[in-house]
């Protein structure tokens, strides 16, 4: 099955608007772009408020990772050829985290989860990484200190 918006003609800085008008609807205090050499932009970075105090988040694509799912997918006929170009995956990529936003935004609005349980894997350390980097880092291990 091709990937979720695949065809997609929506600039990428189109679709990143989207995602923050979405995020300051739901608390936001600061969105910033992160853009790579190439002008590609790579990551949304915004800041919200919690119970715990503000928190920075880091909301990244990977557009390497989605050409390289495009391209198995073109060599197995699943997509046309015009649609595995680096524009293209940066497109899909951002449509892809809009839905993804959109769909957490809704949970949120239920009352079921917090923002800072939505985007956990997402928080920044004061060393400039995300939740998850740290983690994997440690190899997921959270007592690196403890001994059996």
């Amino acid at each position: 099955m091709p990937l979720l918006n695949y065809t997609t003609k929506i600039a990428a800085d189109k679709t990143a608007a989207e995602i923050e008008r979405t995020l300051v609807k739901h608390g936001a205090r600061a969105i910033l772009r992160s853009y790579t050499e190439d002008r590609e932009i790579n990551a949304l970075l915004f800041r919200v408020l919690t119970p715990h105090g503000e928190m920075a988040i880091r909301l990244p694509i990977d557009a390497d990772a989605t050409l390289k799912v495009l391209g198995r997918q073109y060599q197995g006929r699943q997509i046309s050829r015009s649609f595995v170009t680096r524009e293209q995956a940066v497109r899909i990529a951002w449509r892809i985290v809009k839905d993804w936003v959109e769909a957490q935004m809704a949970i949120l609005e239920t009352e079921m989860v917090k923002m800072e349980q939505i985007f956990l894997p997402y928080m920044v350390t004061p060393e400039g990484k995300t939740l998850y980097e740290a983690m994997e880092e440690k190899r997921f291990y959270l007592n690196q200190g403890q001994t059996d």
